[in-house]
């Protein structure tokens, strides 16, 4: 395989991964805990985007539920952000006629 022509796909594969993350820092996942009591959004690149509690689960006496329920909706929205993330590198890598498990 010639050298140039190796050279150009990678830089058009590292073009392409850049504008994947640029796309995924503006898409964004929802998620939630506590029967919804808790919501977050969260970046296709991790970012928490936003975090929303019901003043029916502030309760003063008893904040390390609160607490757990804002670890837990922070977290699921991490794991599905990072779904998200992957699902759009593998795209990006069929579209480049990479084998799946590349990016």
């Amino acid at each position: 395989m010639n050298i140039q022509k190796m050279m150009k796909q990678m830089q058009k594969a590292q073009a392409q991964m850049a504008s994947v993350q640029e796309e995924l820092a503006q898409k964004t996942v929802d998620a939630t805990a506590g029967g919804g009591m808790v919501k977050v959004v969260v970046t296709g690149d991790g970012m928490l985007r936003s975090l929303t509690i019901d003043p029916e689960v502030v309760d003063p006496e008893d904040v390390d539920m609160l607490q757990d329920l804002v670890l837990a909706a922070v977290n699921e929205g991490k794991r599905r952000a990072a779904d998200l993330a992957s699902a759009e590198m593998q795209k990006a890598a069929g579209a480049m006629g990479l084998p799946p498990g590349m990016i």
